[in-house]
């Protein structure tokens, strides 16, 4: 297990660092809100490049149908609101999601969630649930994910099917976290202006917002930017990928973009870039998470953490797993610096783990400990 970016010696002095922090930690008791997904998730993990993929499943369409045998595959609970929940929760965070599905996705909730103590009674029972088919491969050395999905009932939720109880959440919880403003497909820009100004006005805690990729409704990205994203006093955090900071720096900054994109950068470095410019153009705090390393942009002050060198057994949930760290540790007061360390390695934890888990807090102690030591 080796660590990118700088120098091991002092990635391993920032990860000793990091791990003193943790043994003094006494952690502080918070509450999470998150909305508003939830998906039936299958991984299909075809362990070679797309190109192999594309010919195979034409062969077998060439011969009127068949079977491809030995495709490893797993049927997990996802969503964005919801692998975060599971990663807060296994952190030893109280959260409660504000999610859509019908009776069999609340049955597998149940399965999973209720033994880690994550409040259900604000799950809303629908005729349809929101599934997706997560297909994994092998491209230009890197393990990427298309993700084939039926939004169910999540496309047309409205910020009027949240009722009054979920909104004494909203108000009392310490975080309120948005996630997957694409797939709220009609009013997804509604639900966030309508969660964070009631948060704003009525409650105390921070708002922090994961729109994932916007690119399935490109034609309403200026009116999500200009409505939310610049709006004063509504996002505390704004988590981006990769993509996303390339995306949201290309409507902000046209002419900036289209210089950083003639330097033929590689993507993390435009990603940094991108985000350098939103911190300048939007009032929150940016916090990006690329493939490489992490980094946390406030005006004209930033840092960054390379990630961790692990064994990547899939490819979907990394950002998940990447923002409950960034909560846990905001929650906390972690310096910017281990805040980021340790968000990399609760997502190293969950993309090297055979089963797909969350770490506990002892877990994540001893994957830094066997980190240190092969290092």
């Amino acid at each position: 297990m080796q660590l990118r970016g700088a120098s091991l010696n002092h990635l391993s002095q920032k990860t000793e660092k990091l791990l003193n922090h943790l043994r003094n930690l006494s952690p502080r008791s918070f509450t999470v809100a998150v909305m508003p997904d939830f998906f039936l998730d299958r991984l299909v993990s075809w362990n070679s490049t797309l190109k192999e993929f594309s010919t195979r499943i034409s062969k077998v369409a060439s011969q009127k149908g068949g079977s491809i045998d030995n495709v490893t595959q797993m049927d997990l609970i996802g969503g964005n609101a919801i692998n975060t929940a599971s990663a807060l929760a296994a952190l030893g965070a109280e959260v409660s999601p504000i999610v859509c599905t019908n009776k069999l996705g609340l049955r597998l909730l149940e399965l999973h969630l209720q033994r880690l103590g994550i409040d259900l009674s604000h799950v809303k029972i629908n005729d349809k649930a929101s599934i997706t088919t997560a297909l994994e491969f092998t491209q230009d050395g890197e393990n990427r994910n298309v993700m084939l999905r039926d939004l169910g009932s999540l496309a047309k939720l409205h910020p009027r099917d949240l009722s009054e109880k979920d909104f004494t959440l909203l108000k009392d919880a310490d975080y309120v976290c948005v996630f997957n403003w694409a797939g709220t497909q009609t009013h997804g820009t509604e639900i966030a202006k309508r969660v964070f100004s009631f948060v704003k006005a009525e409650g105390t805690g921070k708002t922090y917002y994961d729109t994932a990729d916007p690119l399935p409704k490109r034609q309403k990205i200026p009116e999500l930017i200009e409505e939310v994203l610049c709006s004063r006093n509504l996002i505390d955090i704004l988590s981006l990928n990769e993509n996303e900071a390339l995306t949201y720096a290309k409507y902000l900054a046209p002419e900036q973009f289209k210089e950083l994109r003639k330097s033929h950068k590689p993507t993390p470095i435009l990603a940094k870039k991108c985000a350098e410019i939103l911190s300048h153009q939007l009032p929150s705090r940016i916090d990006l998470h690329t493939t490489s390393f992490s980094a946390t942009f406030k005006k004209d002050e930033s840092t960054a953490a390379p990630t961790f060198e692990t064994k990547t057994l899939r490819a979907t949930g990394a950002g998940d797993a990447w923002n409950a760290g960034n909560i846990y540790a905001d929650a906390n007061h972690f310096p910017d610096d281990l805040r980021l360390i340790f968000s990399n390695a609760v997502a190293a934890y969950y993309l090297s783990s055979p089963l797909g888990k969350h770490p506990t807090l002892e877990q994540l102690r001893k994957f830094l400990q066997a980190i240190i030591r092969e290092s």
